[in-house]
């Protein structure tokens, strides 16, 4: 043998795995360091622009304070007053000019008592003149001086108003300095923060004012959101901090308080850079060590090696060799022959239910039909779901080991084999069996089924469908045996025929039957789809009160199709949505001359539970009925108790929508589904239609008559109509009547017949019930 490579063999995958764990381990770590001290260092930067924003706030008041004291200064000078009060104009403009000198204002001015501008000097008097005295109004409304910063064309200014007294308030005192680099300056000494002023006058574009950030960062100032965010500075990020710090009509001034994040954060480079040569120095010591230790373990391994091959090659027969050792290999050698035993017990067995699983029933079956005929019957059970989900899976486990054991001890399965194939499906071979034998051995799988089985306090109902398959008849291997066996069994569980032999006509997946489906919907395009209706009369006086449509595919080469052949096809493949599309469109096409003659107050259309899932349903339905001047409340729509079931909540969504709509509602073969009444009273359907099953075997059958006695009495409690599908005979038509069931359809009253036949039958049944001749 080719003489593997180290990295190739287990030792070097430990070394691999667990040197890789490790550094991984310790990579992981000092990210997260590094995280943590990333953002301990944006919290600390975050404060410090917080702290910055109030040092701002402190500068800006230092400066105020100092402006109102000059202010105050001047406003007590008696000179001036004596020269406002006299209104000295010449004196006035040289005090304000002498003042702002010294103290160095950009602007100085003296507002009347009304407000009024009576003299202003200084540079910023022109860009601040136009706002003197609103700005005035509004600060001397404030105790004693104001200060506030405002916006003069494209500078920021800081203005304090002082009123001027003679006793009495005889004005106002306005200074104010222009706000420049000397407060960015100041502040970034203090904090090490930079600081920008973002001036935008009403209609214009901001404008950097003020700033300590180089001039290649000012172009991302303006589209700084308020808060705490990030831009670009050249190459540089920083945070930043940006707050309104005056805003009125003639624009806004933001204060932008930013501080390099590489800055901040370069303090701890350092220890990062150590965290980083301590992680591949520790993974580098326990590489060495993972190298010896792995090589220790390995060799007494290889002895275990051939043992292990001959298990890869199905030998579970060979014990593995004693070892002489007594350490922890010694235990794996162990657990290896353990694992053989256990493998070759339950390889072939199924774990719950210890009856072959599908792969030793298959091996079985080959066997048997190299030597003799052999039929399998198939058996799915139903409700298993229904018990996981109300009584936990553990109940249906028990179920499920129960019905095994039932399996076993049935005589018409003596001498074959029974197994568990998956989930809820078994299966049993019978050697040397027919067709007539294994339709006798279905039979009695079904009648032990019968038997509710007790599980703990609860007793729980079982029934299934049976698949028959036999050799040679249906097929010559155990595959195709067994795929037959299981067409056969779901179409056993989609008729509710409890057991059916092969045929080829049930295999989806024929040439015939795909040829057929591919056919459908072209059928709808070449108008080969007809529609039958099947009429309804009211039981007490016998007169029409509506149909059932029902559609038939007239093919041109097949004839005229039974529904049973594209109907259920249609509805696994989807396509059954457009056929119900297609029904309600002819049906609203028929019923709105007849509407207009009153022949036909009503047509009742099947909906399937993929009509249900559809979320534009309501608006399908009724844009086809107004094409055709229909309202909704002649059309009365039939939906089956398993479609309302598959999904409660969507079903009943949809029904209250159609009800809201205007269309009638009925449940159709009422009787055959798990809904309850609880559920029923909850639909909000105007009748229900009781299943032809019930109805046909009623005259015979005292337990059927009486299930139709109680669904039209709960019905009647429920305001709900009745309609009983399925009546073939005068005395079925009287004991419905006695019964007072409201509605009747079936073949004694008419079968399905095309528009045509149907419009002359029901013209026909006017003229005799207009001559007071009532044929049933």
């Amino acid at each position: 043998m080719k003489r593997r490579r180290f990295v190739d063999s287990l030792a070097g995958r430990i070394v691999g795995v667990f040197g890789g764990l490790l550094l991984v381990v310790q990579l992981a770590g000092f990210f997260a360091i590094r995280q943590s001290i990333d953002g301990n260092a944006r919290a600390q930067l975050a404060s410090q622009l917080e702290v910055g924003e109030r040092l701002l706030g402190r500068l800006l008041d230092q400066n105020a304070q100092s402006l109102t004291q000059a202010a105050t200064l001047l406003s007590a000078d008696y000179g001036f007053r004596e020269a406002a009060l006299s209104d000295d104009a010449e004196t006035i403009r040289s005090a304000l000019d002498n003042h702002g000198a010294r103290i160095g204002a950009n602007v100085s001015a003296l507002l009347d008592a009304q407000w009024q501008l009576r003299a202003a000097s200084g540079e910023g008097a022109g860009a601040l003149k136009p706002l003197l005295a609103g700005l005035g109004q509004a600060m001397a409304s404030k105790p004693a001086a104001a200060q506030q910063l405002v916006l003069g064309g494209a500078t920021a200014y800081q203005v304090v108003v002082v009123p001027l007294k003679a006793p009495l308030t005889i004005g106002w005192v306005v200074m104010g300095f222009a706000v420049d680099q000397t407060l960015a300056r100041d502040l970034n000494a203090l904090s090490s923060l930079h600081l920008a002023l973002l001036t935008q006058p009403a209609g214009r574009a901001a404008k950097v004012a003020v700033s300590t950030l180089p001039e290649s960062a000012w172009a991302p100032l303006a589209g700084l959101p308020l808060g705490m965010s990030e831009f670009l500075a050249g190459d540089e990020t920083m945070e930043s901090r940006v707050t309104v710090l005056a805003r009125s009509p003639a624009g806004e001034i933001r204060a932008i308080l930013a501080r390099s994040i590489d800055e901040a954060v370069a303090p701890f480079r350092q220890l990062q850079a150590l965290l980083l040569g301590i992680t591949l120095l520790g993974a580098a010591i326990f590489a060495v060590g993972s190298v010896i230790t792995a090589r220790r373990i390995t060799q007494p391994l290889r002895a275990l090696v051939r043992a292990s091959r001959r298990l890869g090659d199905g030998d579970f027969d060979t014990p593995l060799p004693a070892s002489e050792r007594r350490d922890e290999l010694a235990e794996l050698a162990g657990a290896f022959d353990t694992m053989r035993e256990t493998t070759r017990r339950r390889l072939y067995l199924d774990d719950l239910t210890g009856l072959p699983n599908r792969g030793q029933f298959a091996r079985r079956l080959a066997q048997a039909l190299e030597t003799r005929p052999v039929a399998v019957l198939m058996l799915d059970l139903d409700r298993i779901k229904q018990v996981n989900d109300k009584l936990g899976y553990q109940m249906g486990n028990r179920l499920l080991v129960r019905v095994g054991e039932r399996l076993q001890a049935l005589p018409a399965c003596a001498g074959g084999v029974v197994a568990r194939l998956s989930g809820d499906e078994f299966a049993v071979m019978l050697p040397d069996v027919n067709v007539a034998g294994a339709e006798a051995a279905a039979a009695a799988v079904l009648a032990a089924l019968e038997e509710p089985v007790r599980l703990d306090d609860s007793v729980v109902d079982v029934a299934g469908g049976i698949g028959i398959a036999c050799a040679p008849e249906h097929a010559a291997t155990a595959e195709s045996l067994l795929s037959r066996a299981e067409v056969a069994m779901y179409e056993a569980k989609h008729r509710r025929a409890g057991c059916l032999v092969y045929d080829p006509a049930y295999d989806s997946g024929s040439a015939a039957t795909l040829t057929l489906l591919g056919e459908l919907r072209l059928a709808l395009q070449r108008g080969e789809l007809r529609l039958f209706l099947q009429p309804k009369l009211h039981l007490l006086d016998g007169h029409l009160v509506g149909a059932e449509a029902l559609v038939r595919w007239q093919h041109p080469e097949r004839g005229l199709v039974p529904p049973l052949q594209f109907i259920p096809f249609a509805e696994e493949t989807g396509f059954i949505h457009e056929l119900s599309l297609w029904v309600v469109e002819d049906a609203a096409r028929l019923l709105a001359p007849w509407l207009a003659a009153g022949l036909l107050p009503k047509l009742s259309v099947n909906l399937s539970v993929h009509d249900l899932m559809k979320a534009d349903l309501v608006e399908r339905l009724t844009s086809r009925l107004q094409r055709h001047g229909v309202p909704p409340q002649a059309l009365c729509l039939e939906i089956t108790e398993s479609a309302i079931m598959n999904d409660p909540a969507r079903a009943l969504q949809t029904l209250q929508a159609l009800k809201a709509t205007g269309f009638k509602l009925s449940i159709d073969d009422f009787g055959t589904g798990y809904s309850s009444y609880a559920t029923l009273k909850n639909l909000p359907v105007d009748e229900l239609k009781i299943d032809m099953s019930f109805v046909r075997a009623m005259e015979k059958v005292p337990k059927d008559a009486m299930i139709v006695r109680s669904i039209i009495e709960v019905a009647h409690n429920l305001e709900l109509s009745v309609v009983a599908e399925g009546v073939e005979n005068e005395a079925i038509w009287q004991q419905l009547a006695q019964l007072g069931c409201d509605e009747a359809q079936g073949w004694h009253i008419g079968k399905p017949m095309p528009a045509e036949q149907f419009e002359a039958w029901a013209r026909a049944r006017q003229v005799a019930l207009a001559r007071e001749v009532l044929p049933a």
